[in-house]
């Protein structure tokens, strides 16, 4: 994620300069929800230990993954960095698995998880998702927006 830093001064003086900082990360946002419940439905179609019920609840499930990555992961980030730096990053998937399962006592039987290896791919999914999304379509997209 990027952290736009809007000055005050510039604020006041253009109104059009706020509202397409919020427009495009209203979009980003947006851009980003789409591509998380598509992972999720295209891997419950891969995998017989996910379970998502239709696309609504993959898109719903995409809100709760992002909110849980913007307030928990980074407290479970902070807990577990002694375990991430022994294990040379390999076990920040497993925050990413829990963040997972949160989602899963969420949404119930709309959404579930069973085992602990096909999360973990679920997860990769979403990372490799991730680079994807933020090279080859949100940084071109901020690029012809600030032309």
């Amino acid at each position: 994620m990027k952290v736009i830093i809007v000055d005050d001064k510039k604020k006041k003086k253009s109104n059009g300069k706020e509202i397409e900082y919020r427009l495009n990360s209203f979009l980003e946002w947006l851009i980003y929800m789409l591509g998380y419940a598509l992972i999720l439905l295209v891997t419950s179609n891969l995998f017989r230990s996910l379970y998502v019920e239709n696309f609504l609840y993959g898109f719903i499930a995409a809100v709760i993954i992002y909110v849980l990555n913007k307030t928990v992961k980074p407290a479970l980030v902070t807990i577990s960095l002694p375990l991430i730096g022994l294990s040379m990053g390999l076990f920040y998937f497993v925050i990413n698995v829990v963040i997972l399962l949160l989602v899963d006592l969420i949404l119930g039987k709309h959404f579930y998880l069973t085992g602990f290896f096909s999360p973990i791919i679920i997860s990769i999914f979403i990372s490799i998702m991730n680079v994807i999304m933020e090279n080859l379509i949100i940084k071109p997209l901020i690029e012809r927006c600030k032309r």
